[in-house]
């Protein structure tokens, strides 16, 4: 999803080894730690935009939302926190690069990466993000929309299953909303998301299937995102419009319900006007440039694995 305004992304970078013998039940998870001692496969990056708008109407959400990422549970010599910003107001520039010298001050390792520009909105700031040398060294990425704040665990709690599967492209995680009883507004909204997350996507998931990626709170295996060409902003569901170029190319996805993160829901009629038309038309508009790709192919998306 594009944002209104400006966008500014925060990724977090892990890498290390990570044992693959035993169970991933959560109380066996320590044996998915990265050694420090080690070294080899199981780099892991995270990214996600927000918008300006948000951030003003908000002043907290960026600082919420870079913390979290800041804090998530991975060696800190292992974990790089990017923030891509192409916002157009100084003000905001200055907040945000002030939040991540104060974690930087901390001893995490904060990137604040600006863009010149803002072409393709969100899906240019996440194909300009990947392009950066320390990114080239990572096996997965996270993607965090700003609002959204990841638990300590969400990395320890998603990254096995793209570790013990290869094959499986993509680990989403449901998300869960601060303000649904703001209004009858969001009241609604949290019921329609609640519906699309307990049946259509863990319903996708448990039969195999394909289903979309929802834009944030989910892990990509990078080779995935780079077999099937990286972000485009040739819709404004670039989240959905990557899920089927990934799904077309025989890869897995996994949906994880349990595994919850923080979020925001629209909270003025005109946000989520915007929103929902971002969503209706950018589907309708994928569909037309790829309907008869995913009508040809010999890629069963009803059961991809």
């Amino acid at each position: 999803m594009a944002g209104a305004a400006a966008v500014a992304s925060l990724a977090a970078v892990a890498a290390g080894w990570l044992d693959l013998d035993g169970p991933t039940a959560t109380a066996t998870l320590r044996r998915w730690w990265p050694s420090s001692s080690s070294s080899g496969g199981g780099r892991v990056f995270a990214a996600g935009p927000s918008s300006p708008l948000q951030v003003w109407a908000h002043m907290q959400v960026y600082k919420l939302s870079i913390g979290a990422a800041c804090g998530l549970a991975w060696p800190s010599d292992r974990v790089i926190v990017q923030v891509l910003d192409d916002s157009t107001d100084p003000t905001v520039k200055d907040l945000v690069e002030l939040e991540c010298k104060f974690w930087a001050n901390k001893g995490k390792n904060v990137k604040y990466e600006v863009r010149n520009n803002r072409k393709g909105y969100k899906a240019g700031a996440l194909k300009q993000g990947m392009l950066y040398d320390y990114v080239q060294q990572c096996d997965f990425v996270a993607v965090f929309d700003a609002d959204f704040q990841p638990e300590p665990d969400f990395l320890i709690r998603t990254v096995p299953y793209l570790v013990h599967d290869p094959r499986v492209a993509l680990v989403q995680a449901r998300w869960e909303f601060v303000n649904p009883n703001e209004f009858l507004m969001t009241r609604i909204q949290k019921m329609t998301l609640d519906y699309h997350f307990k049946v259509e996507q863990e319903a996708g998931s448990s039969m195999f299937a394909f289903f979309g990626f929802n834009g944030t709170a989910g892990v990509w295996q990078i080779s995935s995102v780079k077999e099937a060409g990286g972000w485009e902003d040739r819709t404004t569901v670039e989240d959905m419009d990557l899920a089927v170029r990934v799904g077309l190319k025989g890869w897995k996805f996994i949906y994880v319900g349990d595994v919850k993160v923080k979020s925001e829901l629209p909270s003025n009629l005109k946000a989520y006007r915007r929103q929902q038309h971002r969503w209706t038309c950018g589907a309708a508009n994928l569909f037309r440039k790829t309907g008869r790709e995913i009508m040809l192919t010999k890629v069963n998306f009803l059961r991809v694995r």
